[in-house]
């Protein structure tokens, strides 16, 4: 999946990796996609509850390797 930019929130535990994404979304326009790589469960969690409340589209998320990435797209 293509994507604006890509944010490496691996190793950083609850809250950071939702702190880097309001932070690079905000640097986006809208429609932009950004594509986040994170090692934290928690993030699945986190960073859908988060788009969803934003505005924003979770329109991937997926998991290699021990780390979970996903792509939102700003709303």
């Amino acid at each position: 999946m293509d994507s604006t930019k890509v944010l490496d929130a691996k190793g950083l535990a609850c809250p950071m990796p939702i702190v880097k994404t309001k932070k690079a979304m905000k640097e986006l326009e809208t429609g932009d996609v950004l594509e986040i790589h994170a090692t934290d469960q928690g993030a699945k969690g986190d960073l859908t509850a988060w788009a969803k409340s934003g505005g924003h589209e979770l329109l991937k998320s997926d998991e290699e390797n021990e780390v979970l990435k996903f792509w939102i797209q700003k709303g």
